[in-house]
């Protein structure tokens, strides 16, 4: 029993490292219903074509960013990832516009895998610290 959860660890891990070193129009690591729920406010992106327009959206055009990661803790299917979203806010981003402020926002993903792909992400952004960042009330 363990050796087939150890197993089932390391292919969600496997998973998720071929998303994080991937190019920005890759999107082979999703299933065809995947959903990126923001939950800061709910919004939801579905599909493959959808987060990877999300993805762009929030590194590319809002910011000019990476994210570093922290911590990665992989379980049976689940991951978690605390990563600082680092860069430049470029673009209008959660009501603000461009403000070219460096930013440091401490984000958490929880992703689902399942059958080599990625199911859902449960995207958590500290938006109030983004706030305090850029100087918005």
């Amino acid at each position: 029993m363990a050796d087939n959860a150890q197993q089932t660890r390391d292919a969600t891990l496997r998973v998720l490292e071929r998303y994080w070193n991937a190019e920005d129009d890759d999107t082979s690591m999703f299933a065809p219903d995947v959903v990126y729920r923001m939950m800061a406010t709910g919004e939801e992106h579905r599909g493959p074509d959808g987060i990877r327009q999300l993805l762009h959206d929030f590194y590319r055009r809002s910011f000019d960013a990476i994210a570093e990661t922290r911590n990665i803790v992989v379980g049976d299917g689940i991951a978690v990832l605390e990563a600082e979203v680092v860069g430049t806010h470029i673009g209008e981003f959660a009501g603000v516009p461009a403000t070219g402020k460096n930013v440091r926002i401490p984000l958490v993903v929880v992703y689902e895998v399942s059958g080599d792909l990625i199911h859902a992400g449960r995207v958590y952004v500290e938006i109030s610290v983004f706030h305090q960042q850029v100087g918005a009330s």
